[in-house]
């Protein structure tokens, strides 16, 4: 696979996250870079959640300089979803068992393979962590209660794939969705994204700060938040955990 024009990559034996590395190296940077540690110490998830890394598993972070609208900029979760779906066909040879949950989860056979946290970085920069269990996944035990099982794409479908082989395919996928996404907008990843979201039309649940709200997920509107239908009439929501039915 090419490796596309103008990013640039450092691959490190081990760090102990690679967004907080992003952060460190940010004021070095020129352009975007890929970041990707083959071992991650203290990795993390959304709310400050500790992520788990078993050894042989893809941890990278892409760094971005966009001067756009925190809300815009914000829409780049997709985009990542996206690249990262692609990505695995690319290596896999198949979607088979793939689909995207909002608002940052991949999955694959229902549960859980990957994640995907964007954070802002202390110059203005954009980190854009992501989390793939390659070879293995956490314990059921270590998730928080009624969240999807985690799974790793070994497990699943028995294909090993390496750290580096993942680098080269999301890097290649993402400039794809990102030069999209400037150039035209939201509109495209928000079409192709509702074409892989799971559970479209059916039943979930959003937890929000101190209440949740239940319906069926209609679509994903033009900002990227969660629309749901529900009893009370039709509720648009810009963050939260969703869990299934």
């Amino acid at each position: 696979m090419a490796w596309p024009d103008g990013y640039g990559r450092r691959v490190l034996p081990e760090l102990d996250s690679t967004n907080a590395e992003a952060a460190r190296s940010e004021g070095d940077l020129r352009g975007p870079e890929w970041i990707v540690a083959i071992k991650q110490t203290a990795a993390r998830g959304r709310r400050g959640r500790a992520w788990s890394f078993p050894d042989g598993n893809f941890a990278g972070t892409l760094v971005l300089f966009p001067d756009e609208p925190p809300e815009q900029i914000a829409l780049r979760s997709f985009a990542s979803a996206l690249a990262l779906y692609d990505a695995m066909v690319a290596l896999t040879g198949t979607s088979s068992g793939l689909a995207l949950k909002w608002p940052n989860d991949v999955l694959l056979n229902g549960g859980k393979m990957a994640g995907i946290l964007l954070e802002r970085l202390p110059r203005g920069g954009l980190a854009i962590g992501i989390g793939v269990n390659l070879i293995a996944a956490p314990e059921i035990g270590q998730v928080e209660a009624r969240a999807l099982r985690p799974v790793s794409v070994l497990q699943e479908i028995g294909i090993r794939l390496q750290p580096e082989q993942m680098l080269e395919a999301l890097a290649q996928s993402y400039a794809f969705w990102e030069q999209t996404f400037v150039e035209d907008g939201f509109a495209p990843l928000r079409a192709v994204w509702l074409e892989r979201a799971t559970r479209l039309g059916e039943t979930v649940t959003a937890r929000l700060p101190g209440r949740e709200v239940t319906g069926v997920f209609e679509t994903v509107d033009l900002d990227g938040h969660l629309v749901l239908k529900t009893p009370k009439g039709r509720e648009v929501i810009a963050a939260a955990d969703v869990f299934f039915e």
